[in-house]
């Protein structure tokens, strides 16, 4: 990939670093959202992947509020040409074995009802190429391995980046504003120690590629199928080529059960272990590595900082359950470009411009959280696996698994309506377990 040379140095950062107004640390879905906004704002952009696209990256479900992001960035067609389209989300219970679909048409936001299944490598290797083409200078096997920051008192000034490149060379920047996306790499809250896992969250995944996987057909056609197997759940997503992506993602409880078992082991104990799952992987042969991950789920004390904003995964990641990672990326790219933008003209403003993106993200998040860390609520469960739409609870979690962050009433209602539910089921739950040995059903709902 061509490489822009070098343009301005500025004094304060030493005669050899190269000057830009937004430095972005990352060249997934977050950056190269974030640097083909700002690029095609005309700000000066240099965009540092420590990779070299293509390259495998799980998170493959899109959710249809991802489209209205693909189109602000020109790539919607791109994304169409490479995708399996996918018009909604199934959920398969291991203890019973029926299946349930939820459709995104029937979604109370009707703006978009489908979205699509990628490979990660076809899609990031789109979004990078897009904001080299929107005017950003990018550089691939590039690693930023250190960051000064140089902020006076009214939030100038520059700050002082240092990148090592695959041959072992050094490179100086100095943006006037950096933001960070090295996802789970978590650079800048690394640094700061500002990274603080969810306790309540503590799951992991293990995941492969697979052919001769079953696939759906007819009305769920391109879904994705969450099955929900003892102490955890398992994602099946159809991708381009009759590829499956095929992972779960467990709890403690559940790895524990490697007993030293390998990873691949340990996903093929997995799969065979649910009868939902096995029926479908009978013919399956996997083409890819296995490839594991844990601790799962964390958020920075803040993603705002002096001359520095975190988006992506280098802010925080929930659960993959409801397909939300890419949405959320693009999501505080988009936020970022605006914060980086308003701070380039005055640093008073970027700030509430950050304070504002940060309350938003997280919003989102905690909106989207409810559902994730009870995934593996009993109760939960099986409204899910028998779900109402009485006061439209039921369209108001296709809502959900469509990805409306920006909630109007006609969504916030039938989410309330749900929970409520919840949590009085919940309740009555945790009553009936403290009643008398013996206490019958009647007596029980009496009291």
């Amino acid at each position: 990939m061509s490489v822009e040379p070098a343009r301005t140095v500025p004094a304060t950062a030493g005669p050899s670093a190269d000057g830009c107004d937004v430095l972005v640390i990352g060249g997934g879905p977050a950056g190269s959202t974030a640097a083909a906004m700002l690029a095609e704002r005309g700000r000066d952009v240099v965009l540092l992947e420590k990779d070299a696209h293509p390259r495998f990256h799980i998170g493959e479900s899109l959710l249809p509020a991802n489209l209205a992001i693909f189109e602000k960035l020109g790539v919607r067609d791109a994304v169409h040409a490479m995708g399996v389209f996918k018009p909604g989300a199934e959920f398969v219970s291991d203890d019973t074995g029926k299946r349930v679909a939820f459709p995104f048409a029937l979604a109370p936001d009707k703006t978009y009802t489908h979205s699509y299944q990628v490979k990660r490598a076809e899609l990031d290797a789109v979004l990078f190429e897009n904001a080299v083409r929107k005017g950003a200078r990018a550089r691939q096997r590039t690693r930023v391995v250190d960051v000064n920051t140089r902020a006076d008192a009214g939030g100038a000034g520059r700050s002082l980046v240092t990148a090592r490149t695959e041959d072992g060379s050094v490179r100086l920047y100095a943006p006037r504003f950096l933001l960070d996306a090295s996802g789970r790499d978590t650079f800048m809250a690394g640094r700061l120690r500002s990274k603080n896992a969810n306790k309540n969250n503590n799951t992991a995944a293990v995941y492969a590629h697979f052919t001769g996987v079953e696939a759906r057909t007819a009305d769920t056609k391109g879904y994705i199928s969450v099955h929900l197997a003892e102490d955890g759940w398992f994602w099946m997503i159809p991708l381009q080529g009759g590829i499956m992506s095929v992972g779960f993602v467990g709890t403690q409880a559940a790895f524990k059960q490697r007993q030293g078992a390998g990873k691949e082991a340990f996903l093929e104990h997995r799969l065979r272990s649910s009868p939902t799952v096995a029926g479908r992987m009978k013919g399956a042969e996997r083409i890819s590595e296995v490839t594991s991950t844990g601790n799962y789920s964390y958020r920075a004390t803040t993603a705002c900082g002096d001359n520095h904003f975190l988006i992506g995964d280098a802010f925080a990641f929930i659960d993959p359950v409801f397909s939300s990672g890419v949405l959320l990326a693009m999501t505080g790219g988009d936020l970022g470009a605006d914060v980086a933008d308003r701070w380039l003209d005055d640093p008073v403003r970027g700030r509430a411009a950050a304070r504002r993106a940060e309350r938003r993200l997280c919003r989102a998040m905690d909106h989207l959280g409810w559902l994730i860390y009870r995934i593996n609520d009993p109760i939960l469960r099986d409204m899910m696996m028998n779900p109402s739409n009485r006061f439209g609870m039921r369209d108001g979690i296709i809502g959900m698994l469509a990805g409306n962050l920006d909630r109007t009433w006609r969504g916030v209602l039938p989410e309330l309506a749900f929970k409520t539910a919840y949590h009085m089921l919940k309740g009555a739950s945790r009553f009936s377990t403290r009643k008398p040995a013996g206490a019958s059903p009647a007596e029980t709902a009496a009291e």
